[in-house]
């Protein structure tokens, strides 16, 4: 079991004031302990002996003062300490966010979206009890103890001898338990990530589902790993419940250690009645933030577990330049407005027996209307994610103005381009929104003009609130079509100098097909557009050039297209 996590720690660098507060809350709370067992024995020796009520009234209204301040440094503590842990979540699930952007869809491809959804919610919640309950108690476990010895040894030393040898046992007892309870918590882990993404999954794909007669089969698969879940989950809690007892007898047994010999000491007139009594209220003490934080330790894996996987994912390497600005990059130039040159360009995919592009050059020069055709798996879709900096090639050169493409931020470089896929994607707010979602400070007028360039004004307007219709999440109420013709809409919208286009007429009838390509050809004069389509266009549909993509390999050189 490690006490605590220091990549963890290096997160909550933010969060330094907030954790600095927590521990001198957690020190101030020790010497409050101390505080409170003297000021108790003292009364409770008066009462024994006698003493009035008037003469104890003292102590009793600094027994007060003190009890007041011990449950304020404890739910001070717990506050800054929850504070803490909500910057550090906060930075975890902005990194990961901006990482898993940097690492492009061809890493997404090979993860499971629902889990990485999972992670960044429910799981770094968890991390509430990590700082705001196991590291107070951490230094608790560490300031208690030696302040409760200090304070025993000075009125008792043979009491204090014996809880120095005893007090070791807890944290022995624990770490031993911990190794088998962080097995047990990863496990967990692991099937509530496969159970929250398989779900996502089913939930997202149940219109197919239903159509083809699966649906009850995945409702057997998702219960089988429900089953799995709970059967981990209890096991884990068997853990920390026996974990406890193992804790809880340990420190009794000790504190009766204690007891014994300071009783008979004391009945034998070796010791004090107000000693004793100082040494039977401290003893406890001792050993109560070390049970106390082998139990936070157990509400705690979850989000560590969470992190840990986090972690992962952070380390893994993105692809060169991916949000990172060379040395001497011009960050935020207008290199889009140069030739793109990819010179001898190869993409690999691991598990792959063939390159997705082979050695391809192609010259793209601001203004130019290029047409990718090819069938399917011949590359087309690569070739965009080279230029969008999604795929970083395995050999070969992309320049832009004669420089590395690498050698400017992703970031920037994607500023100036407006790309639709094969598949867009229409988020939780409204039609309007969707549109401008490149374009946040848009004009209604500007997103109306974008509507109808795309074709999308009409049905729009069908709608019950028009353009504030709210959407759901991958705007499953629309049908592809339209979905595609909101997609188009916002490219149209940002005036980025580069369009590209993944099969921008799969989803479209042959006149709204048609009516698309004269507007990208006519309307969208001055921009760059790369369009890739595996079938044929119709006639009317013109451009500058076309190539031809088979294999990954480009076929013959490129060719004018007529009108």
């Amino acid at each position: 079991m490690r006490a605590a996590d220091p990549r963890l720690l290096r997160q909550a660098g933010a969060a330094r004031a907030y954790l600095a507060v927590t521990v001198a809350l957690g020190l101030a709370g020790a010497v409050l302990i101390v505080l409170q067992a003297g000021l108790l024995a003292r009364l409770l020796a008066g009462a024994g002996r006698g003493t009035g009520v008037a003469a104890l009234a003292g102590t009793l209204g600094w027994l007060a003062v003190v009890l007041a301040g011990r449950a304020l440094a404890a739910s001070g503590g717990e506050a800054a300490a929850l504070r803490a842990a909500a910057v550090v979540k906060s930075r975890l699930r902005r990194r990961l966010s901006e990482h898993a952007l940097a690492l492009g869809p061809q890493w997404l491809t090979g993860q499971r979206t629902g889990e990485i959804t999972t992670l960044a919610t429910k799981g770094l919640d968890g991390l509430d009890a990590y700082f705001a309950r196991y590291l107070p108690q951490l230094v608790l476990a560490v300031a208690v103890p030696v302040a409760v010895l200090a304070r025993v040894a000075a009125a008792d030393w043979i009491s204090a001898v014996i809880i120095i040898v005893t007090l070791p046992l807890i944290p022995v007892f624990a770490v031993l338990i911990g190794w088998h309870t962080q097995a047990q918590t990863r496990k967990q882990w692991l099937l509530l990530g496969r159970l929250g993404g398989h779900f996502l999954d089913v939930v997202a794909g149940l219109p197919t589902l239903k159509l083809f007669g699966r649906a009850k089969a995945q409702a057997d698969v998702i219960a089988d790993v429900t089953d799995k879940h709970r059967a981990a989950t209890m096991a884990t809690l068997r853990v920390a419940f026996l974990s406890a007892l193992v804790l809880e007898i340990t420190a009794a047994v000790a504190t009766a250690l204690v007891a014994v010999e300071i009783g008979l000491r004391l009945l034998a007139g070796h010791v004090g009645y107000e000693t004793a009594l100082l040494v039977l209220l401290l003893t406890p003490e001792a050993y109560l933030p070390l049970r106390n934080a082998g139990a936070q330790f157990h509400a705690s894996t979850e989000g560590t577990a969470a992190a840990r996987r986090v972690f992962e994912i952070l380390d893994t390497p993105a692809p060169a330049g991916q949000g990172i600005p060379a040395p001497g990059a011009p960050a935020g130039a207008d290199a889009s407005l140069e030739d793109i040159v990819l010179d001898g360009v190869t993409v690999a995919y691991p598990g792959r027996s063939r390159p997705a592009l082979d050695d391809v050059s192609l010259t793209i020069r601001p203004g130019d209307f290029i047409v990718v055709t090819g069938a399917s798996g011949a590359g087309k879709s690569s070739l965009l994610a080279v230029l969008l900096r999604f795929a970083t090639p395995a050999s070969g050169t992309v320049s832009v103005g004669g420089g590395d493409l690498a050698r400017i931020p992703a970031g920037d470089w994607r500023r100036q381009i407006a790309w639709v896929p094969q598949q867009p994607h229409l988020f939780t707010t409204t039609v309007a929104g969707n549109i401008a979602l490149g374009e946040p400070g848009a004009r209604r007028e500007d997103i109306v003009a974008a509507a109808r360039l795309a074709g999308a004004d009409e049905f729009i307007q069908r709608l019950d609130r028009g353009y504030d219709t709210a959407l759901t999440e991958g705007g499953r109420t629309l049908s592809a079509g339209q979905r595609q013709k909101i997609a188009l809409a916002r490219a149209f919208l940002r005036r980025a100098p580069v369009l590209l286009l993944d099969e921008p007429t799969a989803h479209l009838d042959q006149a709204s097909a048609r009516h698309l390509l004269s507007v990208i050809q006519t309307g969208q004069a001055g921009r760059t557009v790369v369009l890739v389509t595996h079938g044929l266009l119709p006639a009317a549909a013109g451009g500058t050039r076309r190539v031809t993509l088979d294999q990954g390999r480009l076929t013959g050189q490129p060719t004018a297209v007529l009108a």
